[in-house]
């Protein structure tokens, strides 16, 4: 998911973004939502690797280049939602070869994952809000320096983390302390508890090969939308 308050109501033209009053005083927010994240790596590791742990994988993957030596994966295991509504998405691998190991397949599912997060990071963006100074993670997902590094690259921008991983949770906590008074609203709430505990700066070595892979990422789903309907 991303998340991003804007200080005025924002619209997104072809309603792609949910957009919603945020529970802070005089704010809103967009939401762009994938529907397989860290569910991607959960699914490719208990279906292709059951015996090897997380921490080996991201290890293996670490030895391959950015851009995977050309192999892409499409996340949408689950279908999708944002940026295309469809059921019927579908996942693939794209682009295997023989040189290709599990190291590359395993770096190609993060990558397409911050691909696809990079969709909403741009609907954002083309919505009007343009100034992203620094993007804020949690999550199991981002606990790992490796997918850390990859979402800054993709995304450009400096990535830290914060000091809890279950934002969904503490947010409701913090919610709830504002109506039992604790603090006087949610942003008093948010600046007196909430922590920088990480920072991950983006590599620009990688930047112009992330534009590379993420260009031809987008052209994959028009490509192959009626396949998935046909397979389905």
């Amino acid at each position: 998911m991303i998340f991003a308050s804007t200080p005025a109501p924002l619209i997104e033209p072809e309603g792609r973004l949910h957009a919603f009053c945020h529970a802070g005083p005089g704010l809103w927010h967009f939401m762009g939502v994938m529907l397989s994240a860290a569910g991607s790596l959960q699914w490719y590791r208990d279906t292709l690797a059951p015996e090897v742990s997380f921490d080996d994988l991201l290890r293996e993957a670490e030895t391959v280049p950015a851009g995977s030596e050309g192999l892409l994966f499409l996340p949408y295991l689950s279908g999708e939602r944002t940026p295309h509504p469809d059921p019927l998405a579908r996942g693939a691998f794209i682009g295997l070869t023989l040189r290709h190991t599990r190291g590359h397949m395993t770096r190609a599912v993060l990558e397409g994952v911050a691909f696809g997060l990079k969709d909403s990071f741009n609907l954002i963006r083309d919505a009007g809000l343009e100034s992203v100074s620094q993007v804020r993670a949690s999550g199991g997902g981002t606990k790992g320096a490796l997918w850390r590094q990859i979402l800054a690259d993709v995304l450009e921008s400096e990535l830290v983390s914060v000091n809890t991983a279950e934002g969904g949770a503490f947010g409701a906590a913090l919610l709830a302390g504002v109506g039992r008074g604790a603090w006087p609203d949610v942003v008093t709430a948010c600046h007196e508890t909430i922590q920088i505990t990480g920072k991950t700066d983006p590599n620009p070595d990688n930047f112009e090969v992330y534009r590379h892979s993420y260009q031809l990422y987008r052209e994959l789903y028009p490509l192959l939308k009626s396949t998935f309907k046909q397979l389905t």
